[in-house]
């Protein structure tokens, strides 16, 4: 990787970062510091991995805060690998501003450099395969354009994806299960448990999603409470 290479890397993770919260600036060294409430986390090599003390994620809290971070350095670092490795994507009335990601089935997942980190996009070819339509736009969120790229082009049938909601509803679902007492086998125990450790994965702020959620529920208990 290159100095202009690392940079760029180094700005967008930084815009990755700083949208979920944390802030994220080169320091001395050559390396990205990352901070969560004023206080130091990680920091961020050009190759996509992080460094840490244990003195800066010495709660779980911050375990967990220190395993996004690190999910997002990942993510970013794949991204940009390709974005520097894909061709321009050529395509009628669209300047060469886009690079080709992947295509498929006549579906294209294309990415743009911005000032505001880069954005993703796919399309469907026209019936000539000259031009695009039907775009779906994404800022900042690769993940979510990977997933509409797979069940666009037929990769990945919709019906194999649960939406976040749904999710949300199976995880509850295994909570309850696993704390009622109900006679369960090993191998069941431990289905349940990995069936909650791969919503967590896929997605890692699930127990304050929750959290709020409870506290809509309790917020419109009330309301109604007092209209009574």
């Amino acid at each position: 990787m290159n100095a202009e290479q690392k940079k760029m890397y180094f700005t967008e993770t930084a815009l990755a970062l700083n949208r979920e919260g944390f802030h994220a600036e080169t320091i001395l060294g050559g390396t990205l510091g990352v901070w969560l409430d004023d206080e130091p986390l990680c920091e961020v090599n050009e190759v996509g991995g992080i460094t840490y003390r244990g003195e800066n994620i010495s709660t779980p809290e911050r375990v967990a805060a220190k395993d996004k971070a690190y999910r997002i350095v990942s993510s970013t670092a794949q991204y940009m690998k390709q974005m520097e490795q894909a061709p321009p994507l050529k395509a009628v009335g669209l300047e060469d501003q886009y690079k080709l990601l992947a295509e498929f089935n006549g579906t294209l997942f294309a990415g743009m450099y911005s000032r505001y980190g880069v954005q993703f996009v796919t399309w469907e070819r026209d019936h000539d395969g000259a031009g695009l339509h039907w775009g779906h736009y994404f800022s900042g969120n690769y993940d979510g354009a990977k997933q509409d790229f797979a069940t666009r082009s037929g990769l990945i049938s919709e019906q194999q994806i649960f939406k976040d909601e749904q999710l949300i509803e199976i995880y509850r679902c295994c909570a309850d299960t696993l704390d009622a007492g109900f006679d369960l086998t090993y191998e069941q125990e431990k289905c349940i448990k990995s069936v909650q450790e791969q919503i967590e994965n896929g997605m890692p702020d699930i127990m304050s999603r929750i959290r709020e959620q409870d506290q809509h529920t309790v917020d419109l208990d009330y309301g109604q409470e007092q209209k009574m």
